[in-house]
Formats: structure tokens, sequence, C-alpha cells
């Protein structure tokens, strides 16, 4: 595993993107202005492109090259650019109904960070992985899986929701690039795809809401039951 033959230089990049990209899942978590949620979202796909392409410098791995550009197209510029159309047809600035303050939320993040990272140390120990960068990669994809499982179930915004599931695919995409780099090209394309599809039809159905509904609160979908 190349997690665990790491030169110190390439560790420390490595735990630098890595932890960088959990506090900006932080910032999405504890603001409530969409457009910040956007803003995070780039740059955080953005932090994973730089690690995708270090990845593939250090571990030799060339087909993370283009992953690295797909990366920061797409998920740094396409998907923003996409929601952010939305965001600006639709006329909403912000989170209207909250469910937890984002004092609250903070907090919950936290405590998911520290059970994730007890989770991936005693991980680690079964995998004789201890002591590598491989324990701080398992802790920042489980802990922004569960920040995105958060959002979403916090959230009452459409946007806000479709942010917290990208959220939560980053977090599994930059666990893949550090602990399993050989993962296939065809893979990683199909996934960037999926998100591309994801996005389209979540601008569909956000119009769909606004338009009969009268609302882009997610749970206006029980009016349209029946």
């Amino acid at each position: 595993m190349l997690a665990a033959h790491l030169p110190p230089l390439a560790a420390s990049l490595f735990s630098l993107l890595a932890i960088g990209s959990l506090l900006l899942a932080f910032v999405m978590l504890g603001s409530r202005w969409l457009k910040d949620y956007l803003l995070a979202f780039a740059a955080q796909s953005w932090l994973i492109a730089i690690l995708s392409a270090a990845i593939g410098y250090y571990g030799h791995f060339t087909e993370l090259y283009l992953i690295a550009v797909l990366t920061a197209v797409f998920r740094g510029m396409i998907l923003p650019w996409m929601i952010l159309r939305v965001v600006d047809r639709l006329d909403v600035d912000r989170e209207l109904q909250e469910r937890l303050s984002a004092s609250t939320s903070l907090v919950l993040g936290g405590l998911l960070t520290l059970f994730a990272f007890v989770v991936s140390t005693h991980l680690a120990q079964s995998l004789d992985l201890a002591g590598t960068v491989a324990v701080l990669a398992l802790t920042v994809m489980l802990s922004m899986k569960l920040i995105g499982f958060l959002m979403l179930a916090v959230r009452g915004e459409a946007v806000s929701q479709v942010l917290g599931l990208l959220v939560l695919e980053n977090g599994i995409f930059l666990g893949s690039q550090i602990l399993i780099p050989g993962m296939p090209l065809l893979i990683e394309l199909v996934i960037l795809f999926d998100l591309l599809v994801v996005v389209a039809c979540f601008g569909v159905l956000v119009r769909y809401l606004a338009v009969h509904a009268g609302a882009t609160n997610a749970r206006a979908l029980r009016r349209l039951v029946g």
C-alpha cells in the first residue's frame, strides 16, 4: 500500500491536503449561505485534485494526472457552476429552515470526527498500518462521509442536501486516492460523470418543487405525493 511507504515530505503533503479538505467540510457544515457552500465545495475539490496529482507523482500512477485534471474541471468548476445557476434562478441565498443551529452542527461534526478517528485507529492497527498516513486518510474519509450524512439529515433546502451528498462522495473519493490509488481509471471516470447526471437531475427536481410546491425545501416533496 502506497500510504504505508511514503517519504516524510509526501506524507506531510498528503496530510495537509486531507486536513484542508476536512476543514472545508466543516466550513460547509457551519455556514448557512448557499454560495459559501459552493465556494467551500469548489475549494475542497481543487485540494482533492492536487492530492490526486501528488499521489500520481509519488506513486508513479500516470493515470491519476488525468483524474486530477478531470476532478478540478468537473468537481471544482462545472458542478459548482451548474448549482450556482440553479441558486440564482431560484433566488434563494441561505438555509431558511434550520433544524439545528450552526454551533450545534459543528459540535456534532466534531464528535463524528472523533468517532471516525477512533474507528480508523483500531482498523489501522488491525491492518498493521498504525503510525502511517493511512490512519489520517481513513479518519478524513469517514469524517467527511458522516458530515455529509449529517448535512442530509439537518438541512432542509434541496441545494444544501445535494451538496451534502457531494461532500459525502468527495470523502469516499479522497480516501480511495490515498488508500487504493491503483483503482481502475474507468471506475473513476464513471463516478465523475455520474455526478454530472446527479446534479442535472437535481436541477430539474428543484425547479419542479418551486413550480408545483411553491418551495425549494426538500420536505415540500411530501406535497407532491398522490
